[in-house]
């Protein structure tokens, strides 16, 4: 019975633990992606001569980011 117990407790907890890392590691996702992909692949953007492709998806993000509730 103690057994019993014992594994269903340890399921829990190492749930809960699994899904706090899947938590953290797609926050990190996010937060790289924004801070340092998303530049970079406008910068090269720009540096290749897509201006008109890099300019509408910089004014884009600026709007979201306006209205981006945090």
């Amino acid at each position: 019975m103690l057994e019993l117990l014992f594994v269903g407790l340890m399921i829990l907890i190492f749930g809960r633990i699994a899904i706090f890392a899947i938590k953290l590691t797609w926050g990190f996702t996010k937060v790289l992606f924004v801070l340092i992909f998303l530049p970079l692949i406008l910068l090269i953007a720009l540096i290749v001569g897509l201006i008109k492709l890099a300019f509408p998806i910089l004014i884009i993000i600026g709007i979201i980011s306006l209205f981006a509730v945090r």
